[in-house]
């Protein structure tokens, strides 16, 4: 039997913590870029407005602002991951300065690229159904079980 390592644990938290939510996460089609809640306003007016005005997902850069000067950049982009709309993806959060827009957690963050099913409006072009494997990748890590939030598909946010 093979011993098991503390690297090897590592490489295994490594994929768990920072690839796992690409796999599992919001995904939308092959191809598709993030474009912004804004542009999922224009067919979806109503849960755009009560998603804006009620859902703290549309805030969360307030806090990354707070603590960024206290962060260092690994810190930092590790807050990114989860408090901003498709860090590190093409059309996503790049910073506050070149991308505002994507500097909170947007419908996208839940629902995946929208580029695709902005163009198209079918359904099959954007994750509709949300389960909470979506919601786990950003709220079952070890700091979010500290503060007991749990997340609310149900939130009313919609």
């Amino acid at each position: 039997m093979k011993k098991v390592t503390f690297g090897t644990i590592l490489i295994l938290w490594f994929a768990l913590a920072f690839l796992l939510p690409l796999v599992i996460g919001a995904q939308g089609p092959t191809g598709a870029n993030f474009v912004g809640s804004k542009e999922c306003s224009y067919c979806h007016p109503d849960e755009y407005e009560r998603f804006t005005a009620h859902a703290n997902k549309a805030k969360s850069d307030h806090s990354v602002r707070l603590m960024a000067p206290k962060l260092t950049p690994e810190e930092l982009r590790e807050c990114y991951e989860c408090h901003t709309t498709g860090y590190g993806q093409p059309g996503g959060f790049r910073s506050f300065e070149e991308t505002p827009e994507m500097a909170h957690v947007g419908c996208e963050s839940c629902h995946g690229p929208g580029s695709v099913h902005a163009r198209t409006g079918h359904r099959d072009d954007i994750v509709g159904n949300l389960t909470l494997d979506v919601c786990r990748p950003c709220h079952e890590d070890e700091r979010v079980q500290v503060i007991n939030y749990k997340p609310l598909i149900y939130s009313g946010a919609h």
